[in-house]
């Protein structure tokens, strides 16, 4: 049986994953934090379906769950890893506190580095175990090549996180293991409404109070029409299993505003979401 591992699989785009790769004959290892979600996925997913209780920042917890796949496997590779879990956090980059910004970049960037580390041997580069070798799915963001106003943290992990598994593609070529990129846009999940930073009032006696009023307002419409999330699954699955997959696949449900964004000169575009914000200078 082919076996998968993807984090953050209790919600959102992991846990559409799970139950699409599931119905197509996969066991699927799917991490999640919480002994009661791990109990809830389980019983709705079924048999096919291993909960890895981890934070994907724990280093020690990460190492046991690799351990506990490996022994699953039984001398055979991992057929692939998503790397989907993930937060965003919000908010103007100068009033920002720099510990928040420590914890988007440990989350989303370092806490990727400790899953792909621990697991990337069961995928192949442990060249003892027998199978073809596994593929590595990135979950990034179309935030991974065009950053918003009060997006800073998300978006500069995700074009870390771009940079990183363009790096890495080279890297593991040695084992034949391959990594694939996908940068979805606004996704109807959970992480809209765990989105750190929507609660503006700490920015409140801040020159951008008013502004990120206005941009509350449109995240929160941007998630309520957003893809669903079994629309990226498909992806995710197309990426793992199509015989030569693209380096990096982009889904949005408003094509037209990534093509607008994609061509227009940059300092268009600030004018553009400048006036569409109020981001106009201020008077002196």
């Amino acid at each position: 049986m082919r076996s998968v591992v993807i984090t953050g699989a209790s919600t959102g785009i992991g846990l559409a994953t799970a139950k699409l790769l599931i119905a197509q004959g996969f066991r699927v290892f799917g991490s999640v934090r919480k002994q009661a979600d791990a109990a809830r996925v389980k019983a709705e997913l079924g048999a096919d379906f291993l909960p890895l209780l981890f934070d994907i920042t724990g280093e020690a917890a990460v190492g046991a769950a690799a351990r506990q796949v490996r022994a699953a496997l039984n001398g055979e590779t991992l057929f692939g890893l998503v790397n989907n879990a993930g937060v965003a956090l919000a908010g103007p980059l100068l009033e920002l506190p720099v510990d928040d910004f420590r914890r988007q970049m440990e989350i989303n960037v370092t806490g990727q580095v400790i899953v792909t580390q621990a697991f990337a041997p069961l995928l192949g580069a442990d060249t003892s175990l027998a199978g073809r070798r596994g593929r590595i799915v990135m979950i990034s963001s179309v935030s991974g090549k065009n950053a918003w106003p009060f997006s800073a943290p998300y978006a500069a992990s995700k074009h870390a996180l771009e940079g990183l598994s363009e790096s890495l593609r080279r890297e593991l070529m040695l084992f034949g293991i391959d990594v694939i990129v996908i940068g979805p846009g606004p996704v109807k999940t959970p992480i809209w409404q765990k989105m750190e930073g929507r609660d503006i009032e700490r920015y409140r006696n801040t020159p951008y109070f008013e502004v990120l009023k206005r941009v509350r307002a449109a995240v929160e419409s941007r998630g309520e029409m957003g893809l669903p999330p079994e629309d990226v699954a498909r992806l995710v699955h197309h990426a793992l299993t199509t015989p030569k997959p693209r380096v990096r696949y982009t889904i949005r449900p408003d094509r037209m505003t990534g093509f607008v964004l994609s061509v227009l000169p940059k300092r268009w575009a600030d004018r553009l979401i400048a006036r569409r914000l109020g981001l106009g200078r201020r008077a002196s």
